[in-house]
């Protein structure tokens, strides 16, 4: 079973990730069905397209984007499926929907796409937990390479073309290769900031 053009995907664990343990107690984080937050955007490829090829192939693990397992409200109160769904537990999800994929143990970035780490504001004068617009490159990509961008550098980034996401418990900014404008000198005290309700995501 595969699609001319889409990836055909199930959910890797729930459509929703809006639980969590809290000693020997479980704690729902949130209720509202068409809240981004808590949707699972993590998925395993069970097909893929007819049309290219592609580095992913079945059984692969895939960050997807969060609109594909998201359910709705439509215009009668009645909860809908996203139009992403095909059947079953599978959708289908389409190549720019992709931003990582792992086929062991450790995530790539997808095409153009790349994720940066956030660091921690250590500036007493400024309340915000976390510098702007600057970061860690975690998963970088061959255009970035070919920069000399690798993973590990501190680089800095455009505004508003960052979103975040939730990757092995740290939220991580995704963005595309082109809103990386600067690589800066390491100064060798640069700390990761994840805040903690991303830890028990």
């Amino acid at each position: 079973m595969n699609s001319l053009f889409d990836f055909i995907v199930e959910p890797y664990g729930h459509r929703y990730n809006n639980i969590v343990s809290v000693g020997d107690k479980s704690l729902i984080i949130n209720t509202e069905l068409e809240s981004y937050k808590s949707v699972n955007n993590v998925a395993k490829v069970i097909s893929t397209p007819l049309a290219y090829k592609t580095v992913i192939e079945p059984g692969d693990l895939i960050l997807i984007h969060h609109n594909v397992f998201r359910r709705f409200y439509d215009i009668n109160g009645k909860e809908k499926n996203s139009r992403a769904f095909f059947k079953d537990n599978k959708y289908f999800v389409q190549l720019d929907q992709i931003y990582l994929y792992k086929k062991t143990d450790k995530w790539k970035a997808f095409g153009d796409r790349c994720f940066v780490a956030p660091l921690k504001n250590n500036d007493e004068i400024n309340a915000s937990l976390e510098q702007s617009l600057i970061g860690i490159l975690k998963y970088g990509n061959s255009s970035l390479e070919a920069l000399e961008i690798n993973e590990g550098d501190v680089v800095g980034y455009t505004p508003y073309g960052e979103y975040d996401f939730i990757v092995d418990n740290k939220r991580l900014y995704c963005m595309k290769s082109n809103d990386i404008v600067i690589k800066y000198e390491r100064q060798g005290n640069e700390e990761e900031y994840n805040p903690s309700w991303a830890k028990s995501s």
